[in-house]
């Protein structure tokens, strides 16, 4: 079984667990939901006969140092309770078998991981098994035979499709494009550290710099499928996708749910995908069939897709509605209302240092090497990376042959052996520019929202810099040397003396002595 929080109260459940029958043939860890109100009151009413765990307590109080940082004990329990007991244990086995060992387990269940920094940079193309997760709900397990896709709603044929029928080129063209997918609490560890905001863990997991990632996907535009359908009926604007799996939020259960708008799709700009770096779909990632939506937030990717409807407005369900909402600064705990939030579509240009990271004590020659990525959604991309180790007031341009090639919807990778002559903490912080000119914010407070969405600010990390190419620097580390003593942690004292007795009077007769000569 996955592990739980420390202290964690076991489930205990009141009366019998109800049995919720899987909804088709194999499709296991699929409940449909949306259809059947009476389901969803259902388990309305089971929840509210139980007492939850509090969210834990992350931003005002230390993270945990594990692997998971957090577990989600409310979110196994909210499925304990109404009979899916095997989905979190399931879904973690899926983590353990289709991702890379060292993953960083933000959430462990519904399961949040990214990769290690220094390797998410290292191509740019993202291997599937190091591409970041956010996931909202357990993984279902779909055979691919079993598996239908319908097209309903606002559409003049409605239809359903199996795989193979969407796999036909002699019905559907392939599509394939690389595509970077980054979710929007991308940095959010930043606004943790400095303004804390709600504290869900599901919703506002203290994401790192790796929820961002870059695959080649292939399957076919969602607009070839919508034609093969007879087109849209007048009116729909709006296209609705279903993943299915099961989702919570404050005591109701959904299966999840979000739209794009029409004009998104008729670009050949939502990709139903069924492969993923020249692979299947990794079960983790939404096989058989998932939505790729060029540019947007990574919640509208749909994953486990298995409806579609033509519809006139934005999708009423929560996580379109509720979630992913960009609020002002002066609006929080005491005023926020969904209707005053502004819905998430478009990334905005960002960029990280993912080398070196944050309190790294670094020596070198005069120069020190930084690798990290840009981005910009919405059909935008970056045209230069500028980086700073004074905090921001002097920048130098990374040169254009240490960036990756340009694509209308992914990242660039970069790299820049950055002249450092100062030593000491240092502030190095970038910045990006796309082709529109649009940059970012300075500060992380010139973001900060709410629900700690979109941390675009200026990526910072502190250094502590140890020049050798400065004399008095190489004469330590020569000593330090010859005795087999590093000098990191730099928060260790020296077991030696700084100088001899000879050398300090020597020095500080030089320095004309400590006190006034009258």
């Amino acid at each position: 079984m996955a592990p739980s929080e420390p202290n964690a109260i076991p489930f205990r459940p009141k009366g019998e667990v109800p049995k919720f029958a899987e909804e088709r043939e194999g499709w296991k860890g699929y409940i449909e939901w949306e259809k059947y109100p009476e389901k969803k009151k259902q388990v309305e009413e089971i929840l509210r006969n139980y007492d939850f765990p509090d969210p834990p307590e992350y931003q005002l109080k230390p993270l945990p140092e594990t692997n998971p940082m957090l577990t989600g004990e409310r979110f196994k329990q909210y499925h304990y309770a109404v009979g899916l007991n095997d989905i979190p244990d399931i879904s973690w086995q899926y983590v353990l078998k289709e991702k890379a060992p060292d993953m960083i387990h933000v959430l462990q269940f519904p399961y949040n991981g990214e990769p290690p920094r220094e390797r998410l940079v290292e191509t740019v193309i993202t291997r599937n098994q190091d591409f970041f997760v956010r996931n909202h709900g357990g993984v279902p397990e779909i055979d691919a035979d079993k598996f239908t896709l319908d097209i309903g709603g606002l559409v003049n044929e409605p239809k359903r499709l199996t795989l193979a029928d969407l796999q036909n080129e002699a019905i559907f063209p392939r599509q394939s494009n690389i595509v970077s997918l980054q979710c929007s609490g991308t940095r959010r560890i930043e606004q943790i550290h400095e303004y804390p905001g709600d504290g869900d863990e599901l919703i506002n997991a203290p994401w790192g710099e790796g929820a961002i990632g870059t695959a080649r996907w292939t399957g076919v535009s969602l607009k070839k499928v919508i034609k093969y359908c007879g087109g849209l009926k007048d009116g729909a604007q709006h296209i609705e996708l279903f993943g299915a799996d099961t989702y919570f939020k404050k005591g109701k259960v959904y299966n999840y749910v979000v739209s794009v708008p029409w004009r998104k799709v008729k670009s050949h700009e939502v990709l139903l995908a069924w492969e993923m770096n020249g692979e299947p779909l990794p079960k983790i990632h939404g096989f058989p069939l998932r939505a790729v939506v060029f540019g947007y937030i990574g919640a509208r990717s749909c994953k486990w897709l298995y409806e579609i409807r033509g519809i006139k407005d934005p999708s009423d369900a929560p996580v379109q509605r509720k979630e992913y909402l960009y609020y002002t600064p002066q609006v929080g705990k005491q005023n926020a209302m969904y209707s005053n939030g502004f819905s998430i579509q478009d990334m905005p240009v960002s960029s990280a240092i993912m080398t070196p990271k944050d309190m790294d004590q670094i020596i070198h020659d005069g120069k020190i090497k930084l690798r990290g990525w840009a981005y910009s959604g919405g059909g935008h991309w970056p045209v230069r990376v500028e980086v700073s180790n004074d905090g921001g007031s002097i920048w130098y341009e990374v040169p254009y042959d240490k960036m990756s090639t340009k694509y209308y919807n992914a990242w660039r990778l970069w790299e820049i052996d950055l002249p450092v002559d100062a030593e000491g903490w240092l502030e190095f912080c970038v910045r990006t520019w796309d082709d529109a000119l649009n940059t970012q914010p300075t500060f992380v407070r010139s973001a900060w929202n709410w629900d700690l969405h979109v941390t675009s600010s200026c990526h910072r990390v502190k250094i502590y810099s140890i020049n050798k190419a400065r004399p008095a620097t190489a004469a330590r580390l020569k000593a330090l040397e010859e005795r087999g003593i590093s000098i990191t942690p730099i928060t260790k004292p020296l077991p030696i003396d700084l100088e001899s007795d000879e050398e300090y009077a020597k020095n500080m007769a030089a320095r004309g002595g400590r006190d006034p000569l009258e």
